[in-house]
């Protein structure tokens, strides 16, 4: 597979919320390693917190570049990561996730809460209906998102949905290196 252009984005969407299990730091930690190893530079929501925070430390720590978007009430919540490359500030949460998806050329969610969901769906969905070309890819390498996908895929048959949305969205369970896999589906274009 060829290399992405110099300057690839890769926009991680993940939890920030804390209690999160060890395993999914460890896993958002190799993710921004991956990313940094790649030479890639890694969007995130800009916090410094659980998942979020373990992604742009494990990215910063392997030498890759980070942007941090973040709304301006979490920064005064102390929320932000201040050692990010470049933190933007906004005003509201749809101006974050709008620029979110201008500075990236690839998605990626990894296991997360309803935050995660709605960034998920809202690229996905954005994808299928034509309105962005890039590739939209769920690292799920323990079953985190399995019932959702079951309920989506039954969207399908009850003739809610085309199949185009899951078609559109690249799905990595596991493997000898999930990580990587998911990363590749990243680089592989659309279409």
């Amino acid at each position: 597979m060829a290399d992405p252009e110099p300057g690839f984005a890769v926009c991680v969407y993940c939890a920030s919320s804390d209690g999160i299990a060890p395993r999914y730091l460890e896993l958002a930690d190799a993710v921004g390693r991956e990313i940094a190893g790649r030479g890639w530079t890694l969007v995130s929501g800009g916090g410094r917190r659980s998942m979020m925070g373990a992604l742009a430390a494990g990215a910063r720590e392997a030498g890759g570049r980070t942007v941090g978007i973040i709304p301006r009430s979490m920064v005064e919540r102390e929320w932000a990561d201040h050692d990010s490359d470049e933190l933007m500030v906004t005003d509201s949460m749809r101006e974050r996730k709008q620029h979110m998806e201008d500075r990236a050329d690839a998605f990626l969610a990894l296991p997360g809460g309803l935050g995660t969901c709605e960034e998920l769906f809202e690229v996905w969905s954005g994808g299928a209906l034509g309105l962005h070309g890039k590739p939209v890819v769920l690292l799920d390498p323990d079953g985190h998102w399995d019932g959702l996908l079951d309920w989506v895929g039954g969207l399908t048959g009850r003739g809610f949905a085309s199949r185009t949305p899951m078609e559109r969205l690249r799905v990595v369970r596991d493997g000898a290196d999930p990580v990587a896999t998911a990363l590749d589906a990243c680089a592989r274009p659309v279409g």
